[in-house]
């Protein structure tokens, strides 16, 4: 195995990578600028992650969705390559047309270890776990023999995939989780080992659904964080959000945790990565048809990071990246520009007395933005929030709604003055209680924004109308404090 590995190294080294584009500038949740990013494999080397992605080109080729990759120590400042695993337009009955989800590892000789999955929609099965290696994890040469498919009782002919490979201490073995069904049929994690990341043999399933669905459980990952064990994958349907268990051994049994999802389908495909001290959850917001906020989510778009925290309990919840936020350190002066209805001003602080509708608009938004502040709800009747693409009516087209009867945070892609009337496109959980205080942190870069609400939950978006349009604070029969609103950026 080693020499195979060494002389397919060699061959690697000697490759022209002309299909690789580098730059390094900064975002909060970054595209290529030519290209989305599907399904992210983030890998920490002991300095900084490389984060393999799977890229959307949507350029009409046959073959699709290379392996690509960002670097970057601080999820600001983002160095780009393409293509650094290209799907095979040799042949058209080749197992990796396509390319899908995987993981990356390091061996105990320091070489680098990708596993994909490998998709052909000509042949039957589909979907195999394929096999590359790297000595820099931009140059990497592939090894076909040492593909494999699913073997019964897993249903193979569509759904083996997503493998997520680490060494396992505990256990002192290489483990693959892979994404596939048993024949209820139903969707089952499965669990392979190795002790030379070449043999690798079927241990059973370690976990099936628990959701009251048949859904394939994508994207896994296992990840040891403090005292316990934390597995994500997200459920392809019907939620289509990433969700997440805990247990005290890599086996389990891991237990659902109340609040089990972190945020709504406006983040997909999540998966765990931690540096020395950090636990950061990477995925995507989608983009939609043609540009248009109205128009249905795509698959792929933009890459978005949590970090996670850790609860006495051991149950995790989501904040804005620390590192990231941190560099937004340039305060901003908010300009109102006109307020409307019951409200009352005091600098930055501003009170609705929770009759009708009120407002407060503020100057265009335009940059990567953090938008901080505190609100107090008295009551729990009503709704407030944020507003964007604020036109002539002092109503925006999309907004951010905290909910106090139905205890949640939602995103409506319709205009402030409906919202009573209209159901919301996303939302999650959220407590609102009476005379309690809560922090919310808003990070906007270009057409993606993203709520934090007072550690408990995160919801990310689209907006396509944000951007170089006026935005503003509302009320809707709420009696609600919004305070210490601030604004920065780079």
């Amino acid at each position: 195995m080693k020499k195979q590995i060494l002389a397919a190294l060699l061959a690697a080294s000697s490759l022209c990578m002309v299909s690789s584009q580098a730059g390094a500038y900064p975002a909060l949740f970054p595209n290529s600028g030519y290209s989305w990013v599907g399904d992210t494999m983030p890998f920490y080397d002991g300095q900084q992650f490389r984060i393999f992605y799977l890229e959307d080109m949507r350029d009409g080729d046959t073959g699709f969705h290379p392996w690509s990759l960002w670097t970057t120590k601080d999820f600001t400042d983002y160095h780009h390559d393409s293509k650094v695993i290209p799907y095979d337009t040799d042949n058209e009955f080749a197992k990796d047309s396509a390319l899908g989800t995987g993981s990356v590892v390091q061996d105990k000789d320091g070489i680098y270890h990708a596993f994909y999955t490998g998709f052909n929609w000509r042949s039957m099965p589909k979907e195999n776990i394929m096999h590359a290696v790297s000595r820099d994890l931009v140059s990497w040469q592939k090894i076909p023999e040492d593909s494999f498919q699913g073997s019964k009782p897993y249903i193979y002919d569509d759904t083996f995939r997503d493998p997520n490979v680490f060494y396992n201490a505990d256990y002192d073995e290489y483990w693959m989780l892979i994404t596939t069904r048993n024949q209820k049929p139903c969707g089952v994690i499965a669990l392979y080992t190795s002790k030379d990341l070449k043999h690798w043999e079927d241990k059973g399933v370690l976990f099936e659904n628990d959701m009251g669905s048949d859904a394939n459980m994508e994207c896994p990952t296992l990840v040891k964080y403090g005292d316990y064990w934390y597995l994500t994958f997200s459920d392809q349907w019907p939620a289509r959000v990433v969700h997440y268990r805990m247990a005290k051994d890599s086996k389990g049994p891991f237990e659902k945790p109340a609040q089990d999802y972190f945020d709504a389908s406006g983040f997909y495909a999540g998966k765990l990565a931690q540096d020395k001290n950090d636990l950061y959850l990477v995925g995507w917001t989608p983009t939609k048809w043609d540009g248009l906020d109205k128009r249905p989510t795509d698959w792929a778009g933009n890459m978005v990071t949590h970090q996670l925290k850790q609860r006495p309990d051991g149950t995790l919840y989501p904040v804005p990246v620390t590192k990231a936020v941190e560099r937004l350190r340039k305060a901003e002066k908010l300009t109102p520009l006109t307020q409307s209805g019951n409200v009352t001003a005091t600098g930055y602080d501003y009170q609705f007395s929770g009759k009708g509708y009120a407002d407060v608009v503020m100057s265009k938004l335009s940059g990567i933005k953090k938008i901080t502040g505190r609100f107090t709800p008295s009551g729990q009747q009503g709704k407030f929030g944020l507003m964007f693409n604020v036109g002539p009516q002092q109503t925006g087209s999309l907004n951010l709604v905290f909910d106090q009867a139905k205890q949640q945070v939602a995103f409506y892609n319709t205009d402030t003055s409906k919202i009573n009337k209209a159901n919301p496109e996303l939302a999650v959980p959220v407590s609102l209680q009476p005379g309690e205080s809560y922090n919310f942190t808003l990070l906007i870069d270009d057409t993606v924004a993203v709520l934090y609400v007072n550690d408990q939950m995160a919801l990310s978006t689209r907006m396509y109308a944000l951007p170089e349009h006026q935005w503003g604070i509302f009320s809707v029969d709420s009696d609600v404090v919004l305070s210490e609103l601030n604004s920065s950026t780079f």
